[in-house]
């Protein structure tokens, strides 16, 4: 990945402190100095040193999270609105969000050290299964399952469900399960709101083999690299050699 998005995704820098540093050449890959912010480094196999100080190496680490509603998944936000780093505090230092949850959805976020794991997951080339549990308003008919199904237009993008199912359905609102494939933005509220529905609540329930279970919203738990790999059978997991994380 660029080197400016790697120091900012890594939480050393901010993108713009970082594209400044770089610039300014106060940054060395594998002991060089790199100016240019948009060069490519792979993370895991390249040494850091910002001001001649290289980061020490942190051990390969990956947790299941339970985000709450109302938090951000950003590290820093300059609307000054709650994270999931402030959330979770210093067991978060040096881990990445493997994609992200809106400010309104709650549910299973990942979040782990290894950046080639966290690539690999939010590929739409990779196929993994993001399920959903969520309400909206009014009642949802057959008709526009089959049309989740098929094919919807939302603004520039074509958006459809890799399956469906209704769970309840009143004149007052409707409950469903969802399973999506592609992880566009905001990818489940939009789908809805194409066929007329307002999202009124929204909880991600698995992703690839990892299922959220009981855990608490706010809480989390140590996932190990056999159960990730039993998760995503076809994934590439760092954790033999420790990802470099800074």
């Amino acid at each position: 990945m660029p080197l400016n998005r790697a120091l900012s995704k890594l939480g050393i820098l901010s993108r713009a402190e970082a594209t400044e540093a770089i610039r300014c050449g106060r940054v060395r890959v594998d002991g060089r100095v790199v100016r240019d912010p948009a060069t490519l480094v792979p993370p895991e196999q390249v040494r850091i040193a910002i001001d001649g100080e290289e980061r020490s190496r942190l051990a390969w680490r990956t947790i299941l999270f339970h985000k709450p509603r109302g938090v951000v998944t950003t590290r820093r936000d300059p609307q000054g609105r709650r994270t999931v780093y402030d959330v979770i505090g210093p067991e978060a230092h040096g881990l990445v969000a493997v994609g992200r949850l809106d400010l309104a959805t709650s549910g299973l976020l990942l979040l782990t050290s290894d950046t080639r794991l966290s690539g690999w997951i939010t590929d739409p080339a990779n196929d993994v299964p993001r399920i959903y549990v969520l309400s909206v308003r009014g009642r949802v008919e057959e008709a526009d399952l089959a049309r989740l199904g098929g094919s919807v237009q939302h603004g520039p993008d074509r958006l459809h469900a890799h399956a469906a199912i209704l769970r309840k359905a009143s004149g007052r609102e409707s409950h469903l399960t969802i399973e999506l494939r592609e992880g566009k933005n905001r990818e489940v509220r939009r789908l809805f709101a194409a066929i007329g529905h307002e999202v009124t609540r929204l909880k991600r329930v698995r992703l690839g083999g990892l299922e959220l279970g009981s855990l608490e919203p706010g809480h989390w738990r140590e996932v190990d690299a056999s159960e990730l790999k039993a998760a995503f059978p076809k994934a590439t997991i760092s954790a033999a050699v420790c990802s470099q994380v800074f």
